[in-house]
């Protein structure tokens, strides 16, 4: 039987408590709102009827549209996926956009829970382009998705050196995946953006190894990955038009007698050599491959998203995505596109500065801060940034710290949030139709 909930704006009777959020007759939940459309306190009475153990529900009344459907399943979902939320009809188009963000989010959600004997990196790639190409064949565009997967040795001889050397301890092949949505099918259609993935689906730190408590959730490691994937899937699901190009970086870091060393000096095809000081600070020698491919595209702007730093999480926790830019103008159509989704995200300090940061004796630069008390999130942005010619404009990095949660909280649930799938897709969509 399902529990219903009806959304009100009248305060709960005293006998519930002072300001309550929740009351219940029979089987009836009422979640009371000091605004109609607070999609925070929806989110909030979801987590709290989950915890209730209620686990099938369904939404009742004229009070709920697209977002507040849209922030009680936010709230509502867990990674067992053990629940069931019947909505309320809608018309065909709300329908469409409430599926569409449930099965994107889902996705990311899914991919960066399942455990990494189960996503390793090549599964993983191929995971992303099918779901990828999945969601534009439903919008008649399977023909416009083309994807390669460069794996194992392969990526040795192509060049992509910080992939290879990174996951070349495991015994699961690193890959590579480079998608290209290309909607209009010419060869010459310019390319509005290049999304770049982080997709370590386990780290171990390397020769550099964490300690068990840190490593318990290194399946995750791959949600800068799942997070760019998921956005292009769901900005093809409402319409993409213009071209996109995706690089995902994937690869174990595990220890053996093949894997990469401190001290060890990677040359990087666009010149740049690099001093490895930390194996634990791999995140960084894998994007550096999808940025050289991405700045070859020539695209408008290149957002890279990645689980990078453990600095980007002190700084804000599990509550926002960092973002870190010297592009004022990409930051602040981000932060808006992020309004518009309602989505947290806070930016963090990057500035040329930074780049002296990173100095190495033995090569141009090193994979970890050279100053005694440095900023991590900007020095790991500095880095990423010699792999980037005009780092100055159009390129913004996102540190996904709010990408998952170690324990439950009183929006979400422990586990992947889906945080950044919105503004993402909206940023592209709204870059597009600029274009048009």
């Amino acid at each position: 039987m399902s529990m219903q909930v009806l959304l009100s704006t009248q305060a709960a009777s005293s006998v519930w408590g002072k300001n309550a959020l929740l009351s219940f007759n029979q089987e009836q939940a009422t979640v009371h709102l000091k605004s109609i459309n607070d999609g925070g306190a929806i989110q909030r009475a979801a987590r709290k009827l989950r915890a209730q153990g209620i686990n099938q529900v369904s939404l009742i009344g004229e009070d709920w549209n697209l977002d507040n459907c849209w922030h009680f399943y936010q709230g509502f979902y867990s990674a067992k996926l053990d629940f069931q939320i019947h909505f309320p009809e809608q018309d065909a188009q709300t329908e469409k956009c409430l599926s569409d963000r449930i099965a994107c989010a889902n996705f990311a959600r899914e991919i960066i829970n399942l455990p990494a004997d189960v996503i390793t990196p090549v599964v993983l790639a191929e995971r992303c382009a099918a779901f990828i190409r999945h969601q534009a064949e439903k919008q008649s565009k399977g023909n416009a998705v083309q994807s390669n997967i460069i794996s194992g040795e392969a990526l040795k001889q192509q060049g992509y050196v910080g992939i290879w050397n990174v996951g070349k301890g495991s015994t699961n092949l690193a890959a590579m995946l480079q998608l290209d949505f290309n909607p209009s099918g010419e060869e010459s259609a310019p390319v509005l953006a290049c999304l770049v993935g982080k997709g370590i689906t386990f780290d171990s730190g390397g020769y550099s190894i964490k300690p068990s408590d840190g490593m318990s959730t290194m399946r995750t490691d791959m949600g800068g990955a799942a997070l760019v994937s998921a956005s292009l899937a769901l900005a093809i699901a409402n319409g993409l038009n213009k071209r996109v190009k995706l690089y995902l970086c994937c690869a174990e870091n595990m220890v053996n007698s093949r894997a990469f060393k401190l001290g060890d000096i990677i040359h990087y095809p666009n010149g740049v050599s690099v001093e490895v000081l930390n194996t634990d600070a791999e995140g960084r020698l894998v994007l550096a491959d999808g940025l050289i491919e991405a700045d070859k595209q020539q695209p408008q702007f290149i957002i890279d998203c990645a689980t990078l730093t453990g600095a980007a999480k002190v700084a804000v926790g599990n509550d926002y995505h960092s973002v870190l830019s010297i592009d004022d103008d990409l930051v602040t159509k981000l932060m808006a596109a992020a309004k518009v989704a309602k989505e947290p995200f806070w930016r963090l300090p990057f500035e040329d500065l930074h780049r002296a940061q990173i100095q190495s004796a033995f090569a141009d630069i090193a994979n970890i801060g050279s100053v005694p008390v440095g900023a991590g999130a900007s020095t790991a942005t500095a880095f990423l940034s010699y792999f980037v010619k005009n780092y100055q404009t159009n390129w913004l990095h996102i540190d996904c710290s709010a990408t998952y949660r170690k324990s439950a909280s009183d929006l979400w649930a422990t586990g992947a949030t889906g945080i950044g799938v919105q503004t993402l897709a909206t940023l592209l969509l709204q870059k597009s139709t600029k274009e048009n």
